[in-house]
């Protein structure tokens, strides 16, 4: 796949972004280059290969779910105006 430079004006059109005719000659080439990058990677043979998570072979550190907070929503809920089994009541706002 690759980009003319009318395509290149048309996107830089719907995205609002005002771009001279050399610059969006230069974007074409990236954009070019870009696709052909993609290309290659595409006709490369990964039969067998695993897929992976990562580029590099690391793990990352992990640690429990657990809550580390102390609970306080009884304290928060005693300031509240208006509370009922757990809940705030607020004024109704939609008629």
């Amino acid at each position: 796949m690759s980009l003319s430079l009318n395509d290149v004006q048309r996107i830089a059109l719907l995205a609002r972004i005002a771009i001279s005719d050399d610059e969006a000659r230069d974007a074409q080439a990236q954009l070019n280059n870009i696709f052909a990058l993609i290309g290659q990677l595409q006709a490369a043979d990964t039969t067998g290969i695993e897929p992976m998570s990562h580029a590099q072979d690391i793990s990352q550190r992990l640690r429990a779910d657990e809550a580390v907070e102390p609970d306080r929503h009884l304290a928060f809920q005693e300031a509240g105006p208006q509370v009922e089994a757990g809940l705030y009541l607020v004024p109704k706002v939609i008629e």
